[in-house]
This record gives structure tokens, sequence and C-alpha cells, in this order.
């Protein structure tokens, strides 16, 4: 059986990834994907405590965040495709105002 710590260590290197992905790009896509790594590394965590606690409940939050995670990236992408259609960009630091 697999120890713990590499669930963690893995969980902490996806989180890792999806945080830097977030906050050093300006492309909005990119930013959506950043997220999504990172909710994917809460998801990990999750279903490796519920495996060694033998628990249903991380599994039952995973679940629960993995439709949070497509509704989020359904309304995120359909916003950046209204926004390219608008002003031509997905590019996050041209967007400082919400005006249209």
């Amino acid at each position: 059986m697999i120890p713990l710590v590499y669930y963690l260590e893995l969980s902490v290197l996806v989180f890792g990834i999806g945080l830097y992905g977030v906050l050093t790009t300006r492309n909005g896509i990119k930013v959506l994907m950043g997220i999504e790594l990172m909710l994917n590394a809460a998801n990990i965590n999750f279903v490796a405590f519920s495996r060694y606690l033998a628990d249903a409940s991380g599994q039952v939050f995973a679940t629960f965040i993995i439709t949070l995670a497509a509704a989020e990236a359904a309304v995120g992408l359909a916003l950046f495709l209204a926004i390219y259609r608008a002003r031509g960009t997905v590019d996050v630091g041209e967007l400082q105002s919400m005006r249209w």
C-alpha cells in the first residue's frame, strides 16, 4: 500500500503548479486551468484521507468538488468567450474595468 505521505506530496506539488499558473500568467484560460489544478489537489487530499481513515465522506466531498469545478469551468469559459468577442483578447491585465 502506498503511504499517505506520497499522496500529500503529490497534492502539494499539483497545488503549487496551479498556484504558480494563477499568479504568473495573464491569459484567462491559463488562470482557469490553474484553478482547476488547485481544485484537483484538494480532491487528492480528500480521497487520500478518506482511504486511510476508512471513511467515505472524503470521496463525497471530492465528487462535490468535481461537480463544482465542471460548473466553474463552463461558466468561466463562457465568460472568457464573451469577453474575447467583445474586446478581442482574454488578457486579464487589460480587463481592469467591468464597463463595456
